[in-house]
């Protein structure tokens, strides 16, 4: 959603968003106003204007750090998201590496091309049926988008790349009817041998493969999305690559996002016995969203709590503390610049600070000094509680969103400890984490554990806990099995004895969990100094996200005098002007037409207001001895058309205007209209 739908009333958040937001700059006015020099103003300036100018300075020097605070924090949050989503299919490429090297091999076991006279022959090497063999990856890719399958076979492919396998892709558009196999080959061509290629001939292929530096690497070709594909088409290109599988020892890679069962319902049968498939699958939607929130907002990458780019705009331009999150994360080393910066962000936002950290001398840049760590090392403790519960939670199926929720909410966690207060948590997904531990099975206890012991080594205070319930669970298992070492006939006992064993084994690691929730698991907004990180303006929030911004956009541009704060269009109660925006103009002059908008009408008036007819006399009478009269007009018509064919492209793009029709070439329709 565009920023520029949300109305927001701060004028601090509108100078903050200008870096991230599309803006059509206001043209100034041509008149002359009163200028006075610097010198001037310096020179009959009183006391009072040295104090604003101060106060202004200060507040210049704050919205200049806020800036730079939110680039820096957005910045780690950006990247750490692209990261995860490039890196969370790792197992599975190196996985689909591998396996290209193995049918690569099993490629050349079938024997090579010995000349080049042989290599630019056009057509393929006789071999017998069974060697016509094409190995093929089936990769279940289970998005539901399209375009997530485009971005994963990208970095499929520029994996393989940079492994050097010549790879190309081809798009189930490419597998289309009406193009058929010669589009295909086409299309490998081109991604191939980097130049036009008049013919279409699989000989061309082989001539390149065969040159030096080429047949040392498979060539690998992706299929982003079978069930597009026409089933005859790619039936056909399949059998006609495994007639030249000597000469090109390609390996096919085919996308599938509904089930591996697909190819089998759309290939010929000749088709599917040229085909030796391999099967991988990605991580699921639902794997890769737990892996952004644990990346992205539990394990807390920026210190910002909540990472949706509206709500870090917003907290960086109203909560005068924020601009601390540029030197959140390096805090063991403040010392020298990082304490200079924080001197300078407290002068420049000291009436916010003053009254919460009284003087601003070296002493109180030491005790914020030692509230932003101790701030951080109580937010890294609550990341590891919040990973080793859902670690808990895994076997039944519960999403780690569902558990941030639970564990940003200050009601469930405030009213007091959790184990005297089951009953306000049952049912939800913290309870199901610490009933799961009660049930599971001793082995299941004991990985658990260790899990935690790996999610807690950087936290000591939790690591050294768990080394002592890895000791307690030790010693109670070997207690247990000395005492199970008598054979003694009463196996009934035997049973009840080991059962009550195991259900304290689990009831010491649940009542482990539970004391991590009570004593590290405070609720992010009730911490000290929360507001630097925490951002808690949701129903403003939900207000931009929620609400409807075509109807925002709609009223923005109708008052475009007032949010731009221009006093040479506003004065006239509505008349329209040439100085005003163009993109608010057109949508003015919209409002007298019904729901068909006749072009050629439209632009005259939009001419008529650029151009007011009087002005246009006068200066027709003015160049009428003039040589060059025609040429300024036909310059100054280009002008206006190139200004509204802009206008109406800007129109359409934020979905106030639909493109003309077949029908009426001439017409524009409008797709909203009415306040």
């Amino acid at each position: 959603m565009s920023f520029s739908a949300i109305k927001v009333e701060d004028s601090g958040l509108r100078s903050s968003m200008k870096e991230m937001t599309h803006f059509v700059l206001h043209r100034a006015s041509s008149g002359n106003h009163d200028r006075k020099s610097a010198r001037m103003k310096m020179d009959n300036a009183s006391p009072a204007d040295y104090t604003g100018l101060n106060s202004e300075c200060k507040d210049g020097l704050w919205q200049q750090l806020q800036r730079e605070a939110f680039e820096i924090v957005w910045s780690k949050i950006e990247n750490t998201f692209k990261a995860v989503l490039k890196n969370i299919n790792g197992d599975a490429f190196n996985e689909i590496h591998s396996w290209v090297l193995e049918s690569f091999k099993a490629i050349r076991s079938l024997g090579s091309i010995s000349s080049s006279f042989e290599a630019i022959r056009p057509f393929p090497i006789a071999i017998d049926a069974a060697s016509k063999c094409l190995h093929a990856g089936l990769v279940l890719t289970r998005n539901i988008e399209f375009v997530d399958d485009l971005m994963t076979f990208e970095d499929l492919a520029e994996n393989l790349r940079s492994r050097g396998c010549h790879v190309a892709n081809l798009s189930s558009l490419e597998f289309s009817y009406d193009n058929g196999t010669s589009g295909c080959i086409r299309s490998l061509l081109r991604q191939f041998l980097s130049s036009p290629v008049d013919a279409v001939d699989m000989s061309i292929l082989s001539s390149w493969y065969f040159a030096q530096g080429n047949r040392d690497a498979p060539v690998v070709v992706i299929l982003n999305d079978l069930e597009r594909c026409c089933g005859h088409v790619l039936s056909d290109f399949i059998i006609m690559l495994s007639e030249w599988i000597v000469k090109i020892p390609v390996i096919l890679i085919i996308g599938v996002a509904t089930t591996l069962d697909v190819p089998g319902e759309m290939l010929h049968f000749n088709a599917l016995q040229c085909l030796r498939m391999c099967k991988f699958i990605f991580q699921s939607p639902m794997e890769r969203m737990n892996a952004v929130v644990e990346a992205v907002l539990v394990k807390n990458c920026s210190g910002f709590s909540i990472s949706h780019k509206i709500a870090c705009a917003q907290h960086f331009s109203t909560e005068p503390l924020s601009c601390m999150l540029k030197v959140f994360d390096e805090q063991e080393s403040f010392h020298g610049e990082k304490c200079g910066f924080l001197r300078e962000a407290i002068s420049a936002c000291d009436r916010a600070i003053l009254s919460s950290m009284g003087k601003m001398d070296e002493e109180g840049i030491q005790d914020m000094v030692s509230t932003l760590i101790e701030l951080k090392k109580m937010q890294d403790r609550w990341s590891v509680v919040v990973l080793c519960l859902y670690e808990a939670a895994k076997c039944r199926q519960v999403n780690l969103l569902d558990l941030l929720c639970e564990a940003l909410d200050p009601d469930l966690l405030s009213s007091g400890r959790i184990g005297c207060h089951k009953t306000s948590i049952k049912g939800r997904a913290m309870y199901c984490a610490i009933q799961n531990v009660r049930e599971l099975p001793e082995v299941m206890v004991v990985n658990l554990v260790k899990s935690w012991e790996k999610h807690a080594i950087a936290i000591p205070e939790i690591h050294g806990k768990v080394k002592d319930l890895q000791y307690n669970l030790k010693f109670e298992n070997g207690r247990r099995r000395k005492e199970d070492l008598p054979v003694i006939k009463r196996t009934n006992r035997n049973h009840l004895n080991a059962l009550g064993g195991s259900r304290a084994f689990n009831e010491t690691a649940a009542n482990f969990l539970e004391c991590l929730i009570n004593d590290f698991m405070q609720p992010l907004e009730c911490m000290p100094s929360h507001e630097i990180v925490c951002y808690k303006n949701v129903e403003k929030l939900k207000a931009a996200l929620a609400g409807d911004p075509r109807r925002q956009i709609q009223v923005d541009l109708l008052g475009s005098c007032r949010i731009l704060q221009c006093s040479c269009c506003s004065g006239d109660g509505g008349t329209l002007r040439p100085s005003m925006q163009d993109t608010s103009i057109m949508y003015i002059l919209s409002q007298e037409h019904g729901d068909l908008i006749n072009l050629y009408d439209w632009y005259q008036c939009f001419k008529l207001i650029l151009q007011p007819l009087g002005k246009v006399n006068q200066k027709t009478k003015q160049n009428q001895g003039k040589k060059d009269n025609n040429e300024d007009e036909e310059l100054s018509e280009v002008a206006i058309q190139a200004r509204f064919c802009r206008t109406v492209i800007e129109l359409q793009i934020t979905g106030l205007l639909r493109m003309q029709s077949k029908r009426r070439p001439n017409h524009l329709q409008r797709v909203a209209y009415g306040l």
